[in-house]
């Protein structure tokens, strides 16, 4: 530390040096080696039970789904906005004849939003686990009575062969 150039100066150092110390010790030598040390993007939550394993009347297993529930889809968006600026930056990249080479990166886009749509798709911004898993429900349901979706209703007489 330079030296202090007037007398007041030296006063504020070694006041600031009994605060700081202790400090600056108990942070070194206590909380930094105790510290978990991983980059942010990294962080790991611990997967919660689903909205289907929690009982109706427990409102913080509800809520917890809920969050993991909104941090999947978040996911889930991330990993679309990755393959579709994929997909951009090949057509930039490939083009004239991108349509050729960029037909495997374009069906991968497409195969993830056609799952993310059966999850996600017309539920809205405020959808919550419980909406979710109602909609999976009904899917299951429709495609044993009447087969995959968008093949059309069995009738009566197609049931019965």
């Amino acid at each position: 530390m330079p030296e202090a150039r007037s007398p007041m100066e030296a006063f504020a150092n070694s006041v600031l040096g009994m605060i700081d110390g202790p400090i600056t010790w108990f942070k070194e030598s206590i909380v930094e080696p105790n510290q978990q040390k991983y980059p942010w993007y990294h962080e790991k939550f611990r997967r919660v039970p689903t909205i289907d394993q929690c009982y109706t009347d427990d409102a913080v297993c509800r809520f917890e789904a809920d969050q993991q529930f909104r941090r999947d889809r978040m996911v889930d968006n991330e990993v679309l906005n990755v393959l579709r600026q994929r997909f951009e930056d090949c057509v930039l990249y490939e083009s004239p004849d991108h349509m050729v080479k960029c037909r495997p990166v374009l069906d991968d886009l497409e195969k993830a939003q056609e799952n993310w749509f059966i999850k996600y798709g017309d539920l809205g911004a405020y959808a919550n686990a419980k909406s979710c898993y109602m909609k999976q429900k009904h899917r299951l349901i429709w495609e044993r009575r009447h087969g995959p979706v968008g093949t059309g209703m069995k009738t009566s007489e197609e049931e019965h062969h």
